[in-house]
């Protein structure tokens, strides 16, 4: 393999680790003060930070797997990761759907979503360089494998600029259910995210997106 090649495949793999990192700070910040305001929305995407770190790993595995030999097949632990993670993201929903219910029925209002709109800001910023920085690095190896994380950790920037809406109209209007809005658009993505889980593991080739093929 290529000095360069080399180069390349040992980027990724930092960026994987760094996605594994980011996200446990930002699963520990967003629960913290999701608690403390009482705001089911960044609660909830706290937790999803939790559930990618499991994704996160079983990426780090498999781009050490393609730099040694990129025809390989998915490791058995790849799979198992693959399969937690879409347990884990359906497990999340029903969680999420249940405090939706519980926030309806008690006219819920969190205290501020001041700290769910600054974590999400920043959760943007850092998510769209990761997509970029992912798929550039997909495209000069010629993965898919690599492109393809790249294009699902653009269905994080989908879940932040979800919650960082929910928390600017929440925190500028006072609107009772913005934070319910927002944990709704949080359940969408998670269910979308464990799906294609489970269609990564059985083999399938998914682009995050709802279009899979064998």
């Amino acid at each position: 393999m290529a000095s360069n090649e080399q180069k390349l495949y040992r980027q990724a793999w930092y960026l994987s680790l760094f996605t594994i990192f980011y996200n446990l700070v930002e699963g520990i910040v967003s629960i913290t003060f999701g608690y403390a305001d009482e705001t089911l929305a960044l609660l909830g995407f706290g937790f999803d930070s939790f559930v990618e770190i499991i994704s996160g790993i079983g990426i780090a595995v498999m781009v050490t797997r393609i730099s040694r030999n990129p025809a390989s097949e998915k490791s058995q632990f790849e799979k198992t990761a693959l399969i937690v993670t879409g347990v884990s993201f359906y497990l999340l929903s029903a969680g999420l759907l249940v405090g939706i219910v519980g926030s309806v029925m008690k006219n819920h209002r969190p205290e501020t979503t001041l700290a769910g709109a600054i974590i999400s800001l920043i959760s943007i910023v850092v998510m769209v360089w990761l997509t970029i920085a992912k798929k550039w690095i997909g495209r000069k190896l010629g993965s898919e494998p690599i492109i393809a994380d790249g294009n699902c950790t653009k269905l994080c920037v989908y879940m932040s600029i979800v919650l960082f809406a929910a928390s600017i109209i929440y925190e500028l209007t006072g609107f009772a259910y913005a934070d319910v809005l927002g944990t709704a658009g949080l359940v969408y993505f998670s269910i979308t995210e464990g799906r294609e889980s489970f269609e990564k593991a059985k083999g399938k080739e998914c682009g995050c997106e709802g279009r899979c093929k064998p």
